[in-house]
C-alpha cells in the first residue's frame, strides 16, 4: 500500500457544507434555564437522596502529570490560573471574585493533578483539604451553577477519584463521611443532568463522571451500563468520522482524549475491559490530533486554541496506547496536512464550526501555519480560548478574526462573521478543495465563499510544497463570484504571522522580506502582484501570554475582474 492510499489522501474535489449558523434558539435557551432552576426544588433534592459508600471500590491512576508551577504555588499558599492568582486563604467559595475561568479550574480540581505532581501524601493532603472544606461548606448542600453543572461533576468525580488520596486521608470521620456523601449526591445528580451538557467535551466529560462514579461506588453497576451507552451517544455527536471533533478545535481534541484515557484508567483499576467503542474512539482520534501538529510536535494554534507543548502532546499520546502516523487528510474536520522534507504545512480547509458546537469560534478558513524542523516559520496569533486573564477582552476578541490568521482578508472584513456576543454569524458556508500528491511535493487548491455575498468574490488559495521542504509556493486569488460587483477597487492583504523569535528584514526591492528563524537558518519571502510590508504581531504562547511578533502584509486591490498575489517562502541556508 503506498503512502497516499495509508494516509486515504483524495486527489479528487471534494465540497465541505457545514449549515446552522447560529447559536442556542430562544427556546433551547429557556429549557436551559428552567433544566437549572429546577434543581432547586424539593423533588430534585430528594432524588439526590440515597446511602452514601463508606469508600471506593479501588483508586485508578492519573495518566497524566499536573503542571509543577501551578502545584508549587499550591503548596506555597495560592491557587494560579491563566495569569490569575488568589490566596487559598482568601478563597470563598459562596462569595467568587475570579474569572469564569478560574472558577472551573477550581470546581474541576483539575488543581489535584498539579498538587499530587510535586507533592507527597504529607505535603498535600493539607492543602488539599483545606480547599476541599471550603467547597464543601459553600455548595455540598446548595446545588446551584456552576459548581453543579454537569460538565464540572464528570471532571470533578475524574479527579477526586484519581487523587482521593489527597482527599481521604483525614482522620476526621465527619469530614470523610461528607466527601463520600457529596461525591454520591454528585453522581445522582450526573444521573439525570449529564446529557443536558453541550455537546463536545461537556457532555463526554459528564458521561465520563458517570461511568467513574458507576465502576468505583459499590453498587454501581446499572448506572456504569447506562453511562456506556450514553458516552457511546455523546461522542458518536462529538468525534466526526475521521477522527476530528465536531467544534474543529485542536484543544478540544486533546481534551476529549485525556477524558477518555482518564476514564480507561478507572476500568483498569477494577480490572475491566471498556466497551470496544472506546479504542476505536480513541484510535481515531489521537492521529486527527497528530495531523495537526507541528514538525516539534506542538499542537498549532487553532479556533481559540493554543500552542500546546510537544513534551504535553508526547505524554497524552503515549498514555493512550495508539501507535498510528499523523492523519494527512481529515476530510471532515476539515484540516490538511503537508509534509515534506523537516516541513509541515497544516491548513484550515473548512468552515468554520458550526456555532452551537463551539464557544469562540475563529474566522480562520484556509489560513496556514507553517514549521521547519523544530521552528515555527508562519503561525497564527492564536489563544482567544486560552489568553491570561490580564489580556483585555478586546484583544482577546481580536484573536478570533480573519486578520489574526495567515490568510487573506478583503475589505478588512471577516471571512465569517464574529456576532458582539460572541457566536459566528454568515460567512463562509462551502469550502471546496482539491489535493494533489506527486513525486514533485505536494500541492492543495482550496476556495471558500466567505467574501461571495459581501464582496462577489471568492477567496481561492494554492499551496505547493516541494519535494524537498525547501520551498512553499502559494497562489491567492479573488475571482467574481454571484451577481455582487462592487464599482472601483477592493482592498485587500494577505496575512503572514511570523513565529516567535523570527526576525525579518526587507530587501532592496521592497518586494521580498529575509527571515532569520530561532535555530539561525534563513528563508526569503517573496511576492508578486501587491505591496510588501512588514508590521508588528503577536502570538499566544503555551501559557496564554502575549509574545510580540512580526508579520508580512501583502496587500493590494481588486478590480471587478478579481486578482491574483503570487509568493514564495524558500530556504536559502
Amino acid at each position: 500500500m503506498s503512502d497516499e492510499a495509508g494516509d486515504g489522501i483524495d486527489p479528487g474535489k471534494r465540497l465541505i457544507r457545514h449549515g446552522g449558523a447560529g447559536g442556542l434558539s430562544l427556546a433551547e435557551r429557556l429549557a436551559e434555564r428552567f433544566h437549572r432552576l429546577a434543581w432547586r426544588t424539593p423533588l430534585h433534592s430528594f432524588r439526590l437522596r440515597g446511602r452514601h459508600p463508606l469508600k471506593l471500590i479501588a483508586v485508578p491512576e492519573d495518566p497524566f502529570l499536573g503542571d509543577p508551577r501551578r502545584g508549587n504555588a499550591l503548596l506555597e499558599g495560592r491557587v494560579t490560573w491563566r495569569g490569575e492568582s488568589v490566596a487559598i486563604a482568601d478563597l470563598d467559595f459562596a462569595k467568587p471574585s475570579w474569572s469564569p475561568a478560574f472558577g472551573e479550574h477550581l470546581h474541576s480540581f483539575a488543581w489535584l493533578r498539579d498538587l499530587s505532581t510535586v507533592a507527597t501524601r504529607a505535603q498535600g493532603v493539607p492543602v488539599a483539604e483545606t480547599l476541599m472544606r471550603g467547597w464543601l461548606d459553600a455548595h455540598a448542600d446548595k446545588v446551584s451553577a456552576p459548581a453543579w453543572d454537569a460538565e464540572a461533576w464528570g471532571r470533578r468525580i475524574l479527579h477526586w477519584m484519581a487523587h482521593a488520596p489527597l482527599i481521604l486521608s483525614s482522620t476526621d470521620l465527619v469530614y470523610r463521611s461528607k466527601v463520600l456523601n457529596t461525591l454520591a449526591r454528585g453522581a445522582r445528580h450526573l444521573d439525570r443532568t449529564a446529557d443536558k451538557a453541550s455537546l463536545g467535551p461537556a457532555r463526554v466529560a459528564a458521561w465520563c463522571g458517570v461511568i467513574a462514579a458507576g465502576l468505583l461506588i459499590p453498587g454501581g453497576d446499572p448506572r456504569r451500563q447506562i453511562g456506556e451507552d450514553a458516552l457511546i451517544r455523546a461522542l458518536d455527536g462529538a468525534v466526526l468520522g475521521d477522527g476530528g471533533v465536531a467544534a474543529r478545535s485542536p484543544l478540544a481534541q486533546l481534551d476529549i482524549v485525556m477524558l477518555l484515557t482518564m476514564l480507561r484508567d478507572a476500568y483498569a483499576a477494577r480490572r475491566m475491559a471498556p466497551p470496544a467503542a472506546l479504542a476505536d474512539v480513541l484510535g481515531r482520534m489521537v492521529p486527527a490530533l497528530q495531523g495537526v501538529c507541528h514538525a516539534d510536535h506542538g499542537l498549532s494554534s487553532w479556533q481559540g486554541g493554543g500552542p500546546v507543548r510537544p513534551e504535553r502532546i508526547e505524554e497524552v499520546i503515549v498514555a493512550t496506547g495508539v501507535r498510528a502516523r499523523p492523519l494527512r487528510q481529515a476530510r471532515d474536520w476539515g484540516y490538511q496536512r503537508l509534509v515534506q522534507g523537516d516541513a509541515v504545512v497544516i491548513v484550515d480547509a473548512a468552515p468554520p464550526p458550526v456555532a452551537r458546537l463551539a464557544a469562540g469560534g475563529c474566522a480562520s478558513t484556509l489560513a496556514f501555519e507553517m514549521s521547519a524542523g523544530p521552528d515555527r516559520l508562519i503561525v497564527n496569533c492564536g489563544g482567544a480560548r486560552t489568553a491570561v486573564v490580564q489580556i483585555p477582552p478586546s484583544l482577546v476578541d481580536g484573536l478570533r478574526t480573519t486578520a489574526a490568521h495567515s490568510t487573506l482578508v478583503v475589505g478588512d472584513s471577516n471571512s465569517t462573521a464574529i456576532h458582539p456576543d460572541g457566536t459566528l454569524g454568515r460567512g463562509v458556508a462551502e469550502v471546496e478543495q482539491a489535493r494533489h500528491e506527486s513525486t514533485g511535493g505536494s500541492r492543495i487548491e482550496a476556495s471558500h465563499d466567505g467574501y461571495a455575498r459581501r464582496f462577489g468574490f471568492v477567496h481561492r488559495r494554492q499551496l505547493t510544497l516541494t519535494a524537498d521542504g525547501r520551498e512553499l509556493r502559494g497562489d491567492d486569488m479573488l475571482l467574481p463570484a454571484g451577481k455582487k460587483r462592487r464599482s472601483g477597487a477592493t482592498p485587500f492583504v494577505i496575512r503572514f504571522h511570523l513565529g516567535p523569535g523570527v526576525e525579518a528584514a526587507p530587501t532592496a526591492d521592497g518586494m521580498a522580506a529575509l527571515l532569520r528563524l530561532p535555530s539561525g537558518k534563513l528563508w526569503q519571502f517573496r511576492c508578486r502582484g501587491g505591496s510588501l510590508a512588514i508590521d508588528e504581531s503577536l502570538w499566544i504562547d503555551a501559557d496564554g501570554r502575549p509574545v510580540a511578533t512580526r508579520q508580512l502584509v501583502v496587500s493590494g486591490e481588486a478590480t471587478a475582474g478579481g486578482a491574483t498575489i503570487g509568493w514564495a517562502l524558500k530556504r536559502a541556508t
